[in-house]
């Protein structure tokens, strides 16, 4: 799951719960490394403490009254011979004492770590003694899961001088640290536990608060249509970002909304001005032949002609006919400019249909219904130009070497009615089918093109739908679909 995909509330709630636990982990871990840095201190410093002590008593030892011997190198064992079991076992540490050279001289041999006992200092560690500037060499090893430290430091006498190197074998024992550091961590989960369920709670809650107005915002832009009047946001108690946004996009909708008003003007000053032309023009054509008529009629009238009234009976045919093609420019134009005002009523649409039909008398004309009664709330009119229409539409699309045949049905899909016509035609091409319903457009040599513009203006004001399918050579076929109540 990718994350640009997640909405802005599950981010931020995600984010908040990420940052607990990561803050929850790094405690953690700066938890351990302190233990460990804690551990690595304490017994360095414990070591360092029982050296000190050892040292101290060592040479009380040497400098006690008791003590009968030269203090010397070669006399140590003999000091030291029961001494050294005394002082290992107060300090609870193995004591190893070797010569300058790194041989053995006397050993506790407490059970700690017996090894160091049974072998000479190497070079590096006498080196390391000698060389430093406290004379101290402290050697660490870890053995079977267990750490050792070995301190190394010279043993002198009242003159400081040194006859003896002393060696304390210190394994770091952490069972009590270890013990803590797990009673500290179960404490802390409990309270990472806790924190972590406030946080959850308080991450829901505040990414809920953050995204209400956002969502709002979303909402309203997702409805935002140019064709209407959009409503305005109004959120209270915002932070000044989301204010900021709210402004920016009511001072949109007022932009839009007179851009809205100003494109809708153009568009019907446009569409008028482009239907006027076309208006025009038609009422241009048959003008021409009517005014070449009626000189033709001035210049040639004799009434002494015996042929005189078969002549203007010819010239007033003429007249007539381009009349009646004025009048019906006139009744298309005035159809679709003006609709008539929906008269809706609760009506058969297969009677309605099949009185649609009746003025047509072509015989290839074949009308068939689901059932003989079909009820919706429609206007009788508009559904009857709705069905002339389009089968006039049909009607002219046949071909003269193709026997034509026309069907229309009519039946119910859901709570919807369903009007088809069909025909086998010469069909649509596929450059014009974008083009069917607009005004003005047309393939006959006749006609404004208004009829289909008016059938779609009709259905969709019903909230309808027209469609089409359409094969060259093999007809087309419309659809038109009808809501039962509207």
């Amino acid at each position: 799951m990718k994350l640009k995909k997640l909405s802005l509330r599950t981010r931020i709630f995600l984010a908040m719960i990420l940052l607990v636990l990561m803050a929850s982990v790094l405690i953690s871990i700066v938890a351990i490394y302190q233990y460990k840095e804690q551990s690595k201190d304490y017994h360095e410093e414990r070591l360092e403490r029982k050296e000190e002590s050892i040292q101290t008593h060592l040479k009380r030892v040497l400098n006690g009254r008791q003590n009968t011997w030269e203090v010397s190198t070669e006399n140590i064992p003999i000091i030291f011979k029961d001494e050294v079991y005394n002082i290992a076992d107060i300090h609870k540490l193995q004591i190893n004492l070797y010569d300058l050279e790194g041989s053995l001289l006397i050993s506790s041999k407490a059970g700690l770590h017996s090894s160091a006992a049974d072998q000479c200092l190497n070079a590096e560690t006498l080196n390391a003694i000698s060389n430093t500037a406290l004379h101290r060499h402290v050697d660490k090893r870890i053995e079977n899961g267990e750490t050792f430290q070995s301190s190394y430091t010279y043993l002198v006498d009242q003159k400081s001088k040194s006859i003896a190197i002393l060696n304390l074998p210190y394994l770091e024992k952490d069972d009590f640290l270890t013990k803590e550091l797990e009673e500290f961590l179960k404490r802390i989960a409990v309270a990472f536990m806790f924190v972590l369920f406030m946080a959850i709670s308080i991450a829901f809650l505040l990414s809920k608060y953050i995204t209400k107005s956002l969502k709002t915002i979303s909402d309203k832009i997702n409805t935002t249509r140019l064709e209407k009047r959009n409503q305005k946001i109004v959120v209270d108690d915002t932070s000044e970002e989301i204010s900021t946004l709210v402004s920016s996009y009511n001072s949109m909708i007022d932009e839009l909304e007179e851009s809205a008003i100003q494109l809708a003007r153009s568009e019907r000053e446009q569409a008028w001005r482009e239907m006027a032309k076309q208006v025009a023009h038609e009422i241009k054509n048959p003008l021409t032949p009517m005014r070449l008529t009626v000189q033709n009629f001035q210049r040639k009238f004799n009434p002494e002609d015996e042929n005189i009234h078969s002549k203007l009976d010819e010239y007033s045919k003429t007249l007539i006919q381009q009349i009646d093609t004025m009048s019906s420019i006139a009744s298309a134009f005035s159809n679709f400019a003006k609709m008539p005002a929906q008269q809706n009523e609760t009506l058969n649409v297969v009677n309605i249909v099949r009185l649609a039909l009746e003025i047509f008398n072509e015989d290839y004309i074949d009308f068939s219904a689901e059932k003989e009664e079909i009820i919706a709330k429609l206007d009788r009119t508009q559904l009857i130009r709705v069905v002339t229409n389009l089968v006039k539409n049909a009607t002219q699309a046949m071909p003269e070497h193709k026997a034509p045949k026309i069907s229309i049905n009519v039946y119910t899909l859901d709570n919807e009615v369903i009007i088809t016509v069909s025909d086998n035609g010469s069909g649509i091409l596929e450059e014009n089918m974008d083009k069917v319903f607009e005004p003005k457009f047309t393939t006959k040599t006749s006609g404004m093109g208004l009829g289909l513009a008016m059938v779609k203006n009709i259905v969709e004001t019903y909230k309808g739908s027209i469609t089409f399918t359409s094969e060259k050579d093999n007809g087309t076929v419309f659809k038109v679909s009808f809501p039962k109540e509207y």
